[in-house]
């Protein structure tokens, strides 16, 4: 079957077709986990949110602004929506590309939270947001599970550089 996006670029009128600049893949936890353990000495701030936590949508603002700010040193931020896959194009993407986020989203497709939280951090209940900041190079760890200001997540990023 050919999509409606096919059909418009075929007589020309891709102009006018939405296009998020920004993509969202979808992963399993093992891709994660493989992420989150890399022997690399770049400090990953990890931050687990969903477009419906209220908490998680505000702060969002305070890891782009973290992350340009430290956009020469070897620090990456990820973005793991916690949203369900089946709402990936009507509301993750969308949501994503309205605020403008520059840092990589993901969109972790994992029915059972209780098969992988404890994985991330024996101690997180699963609320969220939840922020993990891990460097295994240097072995420095350390988690949030609340929501930070720019003040509190910038104070927490320069302990690891």
């Amino acid at each position: 079957m050919l999509s409606f996006k096919y059909l418009l670029l075929g007589i020309g009128l891709s102009a006018t077709l939405p296009s998020f600049g920004q993509q969202v893949a979808v992963i399993k936890f093992p891709e994660l986990q493989k992420r989150l353990t890399r022997q690399t000495d770049t400090t990953y701030v990890v931050n687990f949110w969903a477009t419906w936590c209220g908490p998680c949508v505000k702060e969002l603002p305070n890891f782009e602004q973290v992350g340009s700010a430290n956009a020469n040193k070897k620090v990456k931020v990820l973005l793991v929506s916690l949203d369900y896959a089946s709402q990936l194009d009507k509301k993750v993407k969308p949501f994503v590309k309205a605020r403008g986020l520059k840092s990589e989203v993901v969109l972790l497709n994992e029915p059972d939270p209780n098969s992988w939280l404890g994985q991330v951090d024996a101690q997180w209940t699963g609320s969220i947001p939840f922020t993990l900041i891990i460097n295994n190079k240097t072995k420095q760890r350390a988690t949030f599970e609340q929501e930070l200001s720019k003040a509190e997540l910038t104070a927490a990023l320069r302990k690891f550089l």
